[in-house]
């Protein structure tokens, strides 16, 4: 298998994922496009990844949002700030078909998710309604959730759950509609229950905002016998950013 990866990279060497220039190793991103993509690299919080201002305080700390909104998870983080560069990259997974890009983006979210897996834990993306689904062809969070678990070395249930109730789409919608808005939108799919029980769920999705959709899926693992739930997005919608 490595002569043949030598090969493969001889007749099709690696290139840039946002600019196309070739690059050297396996982080996806030649130098100035990865100096240009909003990472988070200092203080976060330690629900929902969100970058913090100062110096790392050695312990965990929360945002003013995480601090006045009660999240089901016990530990969250994020690889990207969803701006400038990162949102150009997200947008072409999710709506430009450029699957290529997932896993290169599944390796950053294993590296950063790192401080949250445990043995025997069960990566889980968010799900799609069919109806979107066949829409978009493909749901991105569960090609990030393959990438990151194939990464790391975990199991995933690509079908844990679903989404039962076909909603509006979340962008235009304030906080508080959105979380209405998913009111039993999610279930656990009633043949993968024994998947949940006593184990700690990794919850992936691409982007993360008010934290409902992840709150609505939280909530149904953990109500399945999760015994924990941690969250992975790879960005996260700051409101400073």
């Amino acid at each position: 298998m490595p002569v043949l990866k030598t090969a493969r990279k001889l007749i099709f060497p690696d290139q840039c994922l946002s600019c196309g220039e070739l690059v050297q190793g396996d982080s996806g991103l030649c130098g100035p496009c990865w100096g240009r993509t909003p990472f988070i690299l200092g203080p976060t919080c330690d629900l929902c990844g969100v970058p913090l201002m100062g110096s790392d305080p050695g312990r965990s700390v929360l945002c003013d949002e995480c601090h006045q909104m009660a999240r089901p998870w016990t530990k969250g983080r994020s690889v990207m700030v969803y701006q400038g560069e990162a949102r150009r990259l997200i947008l072409g997974l999710k709506h430009g078909d450029r699957q290529e890009l997932a896993p290169a983006m599944g390796r950053w979210m294993a590296a950063r998710a790192e401080p949250l897996m445990q043995p025997n834990m069960l990566v889980v993306p968010v799900p799609l309604h069919w109806k979107r689904l066949l829409k978009r062809k493909y749901n991105q969070a569960a090609l990030l959730s393959h990438h990151l678990a194939r990464a790391s070395g975990l199991k995933t249930c690509p079908d844990l759950l679903t989404r039962c109730v076909h909603t509006r789409p979340q962008d235009d919608i304030g906080v508080d509609a959105r979380f209405a808005n998913l009111s039993g939108a999610i279930a656990v799919h009633p043949k993968r229950c024994e998947r949940v029980e006593g184990r700690s769920v990794l919850l992936v999705d691409d982007v993360m905002t008010s934290g409902a959709t992840l709150t609505a899926c939280a909530n149904v693992c953990l109500s399945a016998g999760a015994s924990e739930v941690h969250v992975m997005t790879l960005a996260r919608v700051s409101l400073e950013a």
